[in-house]
């Protein structure tokens, strides 16, 4: 972040404040003398300066028409009337009009308009300009209620209309779906949308659908559709979130608002890093899809649980039934209890900063505070008292409602776990 470079001028005498003035417009006064007397004694005749030319300007309305003509090309299903607002000596914008609307199609979007806001500033000299649109869209069979966002579009003026050349970029939430062409799969209960190619779409399918089971067998009560979305790369993922550059560098995959919002009833979708994500070894992928799937099933995007009983009842979930002894799937952690002996409390939500360097012992520790929790007083309790907690009550409160148990005494079995796993 850059500073600003004040100059005091306070406590100076106050010729200087006043002599650069007198001596400036004495010195214009000259100068314009100067050319007053050149300009007589010349026979050259007067030639008046040009005016600088006029930038160009937005037509909000043509912009908006064509907007409005998009919208009806997505849902309509007409490739060829997207294509063709394009600009005519741009081919490959009218191929990316045409897949976005191929991707609506395959991901039956519903309820989609894209309405101008307002201008990123003035059209370039080739008459192109980005522009801050309200876009509406749903996964028809998945999402309940609509994502809404302000997004980016790219806009060009060439003559008697304005062309469009796409969507996304700028700083604002990018969609996956209208950024370029996807690739998408689909069942009953799991929708996946992948920027990239057939084999890497089939594979996040796979876990995404052995998911499901894994999530039900815990909570069985669960029955909406997993979204997932995989951008072309960590960029991508970030421009997905309207996220800053770097905060996701770590994370495999996260759960949040398809549109960014904050809002209670937002569609919720899992988005996966695939530069993270990709480099998993199978087990480990469904580890990290099983343990998002818990979050949508949880509704744990927007709740204010602790994020060590938040995390660790995720990777409770995703781990239970994966055949890994504890010390592979706690390696982190154990080997910081063996440099520095266990933590003295629970982790806070610091220890779970996306650039935090130990952010993989931690998510460890949290799970085995969650396993303890389960195995000393059965799964049942564990689920009670994390809902309990997600409902609002204080965890000491639940804890002892639950489980019977404080939060020292839980510390106190938790620091005996890592201990134990650590000598």
């Amino acid at each position: 972040m850059s500073s600003l470079d004040q100059r005091v001028k306070a406590g100076r005498p106050r010729w200087w404040a006043t002599g650069p003035l007198l001596f400036g417009g004495v010195l214009c006064l000259l100068v314009a003398s100067g050319l007053l007397a050149w300009s007589l004694t010349r026979d050259d005749p007067y030639v008046a300066p040009r005016p600088p030319a006029a930038a160009p300007s937005v037509d909000r309305t043509l912009a908006g028409g064509t907007l409005a003509a998009f919208a009806s090309a997505v849902r309509d299903g007409d490739r060829e009337a997207a294509r063709a607002l394009a600009p005519a000596d741009d081919p490959a914008a009218g191929d990316i009009l045409a897949a976005l609307v191929a991707n609506a199609e395959a991901l039956d979007v519903s309820d989609f308009s894209v309405r101008y806001v307002d201008d990123d500033g003035a059209p370039s000299s080739d008459g192109a300009w980005d522009a801050a649109v309200d876009a509406v869209w749903r996964f028809r069979g998945f999402d309940r209620v609509s994502a809404r966002a302000e997004i980016d579009a790219h806009l060009v003026d060439v003559g008697d209309r304005v062309a469009l050349t796409g969507f996304g970029g700028g700083g604002r939430v990018s969609p996956v779906w209208l950024s370029g062409p996807v690739q998408v799969r689909r069942t009953p209960s799991t929708l996946v949308v992948v920027a990239g190619g057939p084999r890497e779409a089939d594979r996040y399918a796979a876990r995404a659908e052995a998911a499901v089971p894994v999530v039900r067998a815990v909570l069985p009560a669960w029955r909406r559709g997993l979204v997932v979305e995989v951008p072309a790369s960590t960029d991508g993922l970030e421009q997905a979130l309207g996220a800053a550059d770097g905060d996701y560098d770590q994370i495999a995959a996260v759960t949040t608002s398809a549109d960014g919002s904050t809002v209670p009833d937002a569609p919720v979708h899992v988005f996966a890093n695939p530069e993270v994500f990709g480099s998993l070894q199978r087990t480990g992928a469904q580890v990290v899809m099983s343990h998002e799937a818990t979050h949508v099933a949880a509704g744990a995007w927007d709740s204010r649980t602790p994020l060590w009983l938040l995390e660790g009842f995720a990777d409770y979930v995703a781990l239970r039934d994966v055949d890994l002894p504890v010390e592979q799937s706690a390696a982190q952690i154990i080997a910081a209890v063996r440099r520095s002996g266990p933590p003295r409390q629970l982790p806070d939500a610091a220890a779970f900063g996306t650039r935090t360097p130990r952010l993989g012992a931690t998510y460890e520790s949290a799970w085995l505070a969650c396993k303890v929790l389960a195995e000393q007083r059965g799964e049942p309790a564990l689920v009670a008292f994390y809902r309990a907690v997600d409902r609002g009550q204080s965890v000491g409160a639940a804890l002892r409602a639950e489980a019977d148990l404080s939060v020292p005494e839980l510390t106190a079995e938790w620091r005996d776990l890592l201990s134990g796993l650590a000598a």
